[in-house]
């Protein structure tokens, strides 16, 4: 079983650069990481959309839409030429995620909105997710 699990780990380590189905896309200054912390793994296949909000008309523009691979990561979110300061939106599809596990669950979806004042800094926006509850931090 430790076996098992450490060619598990090996295997995210070697492929867990690639959203699911894209090629390796150049490093972004913006990821993130699903954990279903009610299973105990990561929240692979999970839908996902980035946002940025125009300020002049106060409406979310979409910038890219992706599926959090096996590790419940998706790189590649972003280069670094379109990362400017303002208002980003990441918006996760977890009630289409729990249905696709045969579960149901309390939030549809989770959108987390946060502001870039430094697009030179690197940015970690991780979701921590059960049925019941969810919460993120800003990481590095």
């Amino acid at each position: 079983m430790t076996l098992q699990r450490l060619q598990h780990i090996k295997d995210h380590i070697l492929t867990g650069n690639q959203c699911a189905g894209m090629t390796t896309p150049p490093p972004s200054p913006l990821s993130t990481h699903v954990l279903n912390t009610g299973l105990g793994v990561p929240g692979a296949g999970m839908a996902l959309s980035l946002h940025r909000l125009h300020q002049a008309t106060d409406t979310w523009n979409l910038l890219i839409t992706g599926t959090t691979n096996d590790d419940g990561r998706c790189p590649g979110l972003i280069t670094r030429e379109a990362f400017i300061p303002g208002v980003y939106k990441m918006r996760f599809e977890t009630g289409q995620y729990w249905e696709g596990l045969g579960e149901t669950c309390f939030y549809p979806y989770v959108e987390i909105v946060f502001t870039i004042t430094d697009p030179s800094q690197k940015f970690h926006v991780p979701l921590l997710l059960s049925r019941f509850s969810y919460s993120t931090y800003r990481g590095s």
